[in-house]
Formats: C-alpha cells, structure tokens, sequence
C-alpha cells in the first residue's frame, strides 16, 4: 500500500513521534514456531517463501498523543521489539502488517498506555543507546536489563547509506505499514503506521549477545542468539500512529 495515501489524512492520529537509528536483526524461523502468534482475521506474510522473526532496537523521539500534546518525560524514549510479519485481505486490499511478540520500553506509563490502547504486550525495563555516526560508517547498540544483567543487539555499517530496492528483503522488512495486535479477550485490532520508505545500511557486523530466555522463551532465545540472516540499520523518519480498529 502506498506509504501515505489520502484516505490515511481524514483517520484519527493516536499518536506522532519520530523513529530513529533503527536496528533490525532478521531471522528465517520455521512458520510452525509463529503460527500460535498470528492474530485471528491476519495469515503469515513470506519473503521469497520464507518466514522471518525480527529484532528491532530504534529511538523513539518528539512523542505526542493525538499528534499534538507532549507527554511530559516520556518524549524521548528507546524501544526494543521482537516483531514478525503478517498480512490481510481487506476487499482486494492486501494489507502487510507487523505483529510484536514482546514490546520492551523504559517507562511503565508507556508500557500501560500501549497495553490499554491496542492490547499490545509490553513490558517496562532499562534501556541505552550508543550511536555513532562518522565518514567510516555508523554503529548502533541498544542494551536492557533483565535481573540484574544487560542484554545487547548491535549492528555495524560501512556502507553508504541506500534506498532498498524493489522486491528486496530490506524493502519487505521496513515497509509493513499495518499492526496487528491480538485481544486478551480475543478478537483482533488493526491499526494504520504512516511513514516515507526509510534509506538503510548494510551492517556487515551484527548480533545479540546475553540471554534472552526470560523474556522470550527457550526457543525464540536459540534463534537470536545465532548470526542473523540478515541485519541492517535504518536511518527512520516522523510517523503517524492512527487509531486502530477491531477486525475480529
């Protein structure tokens, strides 16, 4: 779907920010591990026949509810997500979308507001970042703290920064514009992210060290912590969050 389209205009903001130095760690997973996961009304989306799990670390930057009122303290915030990809049939419209598996923020009231408002399934922890930019390339490493303990994603680049091409992993990746969340009464809400397609580096050094068990599970733990399929690092961009909608 196009990435700001008119009808998107007249839909309610819930919420505008800017997402920032985001890193993504792709992971080919077997569709039988994210089946349980997939909200009802949505089906998994493939790439070139491959299912894929994604762990995600970005600044969250000049929130606001509505598109107009700052939240105080809460601006400025980094998140942390385990997110995969699913898409839906809206009267010929396929619609590609995102849905988290494990949401993780550094402030409760954000983790409330999230879970209120679209039913998603955050959590409240310690989160830093480091980003470096130079004329040699740009890092970027989000740490949290579980139980006394720092977990890190980090990826690496040198090369320059690009526009994904058509039909590229990259491109299916940042550009699912639809989230989906399932509903602790069951059910299933869709909700609108409006963005420009985002420039990307390929990071040729990437990973996740510490456990990441407690928070994932056993299984999901083993696929992060092997080398990624892919990674790289997105330059980001304002967004809209639109109010969401049941489906289901």
């Amino acid at each position: 779907m196009p990435h700001a389209d008119l009808a998107s205009e007249n839909k309610s903001v819930f919420l505008s920010a800017e997402w920032r130095d985001l890193v993504m760690l792709n992971y080919e997973v077997s569709p039988r591990l994210l089946q349980p996961y997939v909200p009802r009304g949505t089906e998994l989306d493939s790439f070139e026949g491959k299912t894929f799990v994604s762990l995600v670390g970005f600044r969250f930057l000049k929130t606001k509810l509505f598109g107009t009122l700052p939240i105080p303290f809460h601006t400025d915030f980094d998140e942390v997500n385990l997110r995969f990809y699913v898409c839906r049939d809206d009267a010929g419209t396929n619609k590609r979308g995102v849905v988290f598996i494990r949401e993780i923020v550094p402030r409760r009231a954000i983790a409330l507001l999230a879970r209120i408002a679209y039913g998603e399934n955050y959590i409240a922890l310690p989160i830093k970042h480091e980003i470096v930019a130079n004329s040699a390339g740009i890092s970027a490493i989000y740490q949290w703290r579980l139980d006394g303990k720092w977990c890190r994603l980090h990826a690496k680049a040198a090369e320059p920064c690009i526009q994904p091409t058509e039909g590229s992993l990259e491109q299916f990746i940042t550009e699912h514009y639809w989230g989906y969340a399932a509903q602790p009464a069951g059910g299933c809400k869709e909700y609108q992210v409006v963005h420009v397609p985002w420039q990307v580096w390929t990071a040729a050094d990437a990973g996740v060290d510490g456990n990441c068990e407690a928070l994932y599970g056993a299984e999901f733990s083993r696929i992060l912590n092997r080398q990624p399929d892919s990674a790289f690092i997105a330059d980001g961009s304002p967004v809209r969050v639109l109010q969401g909608r049941r489906i289901s």
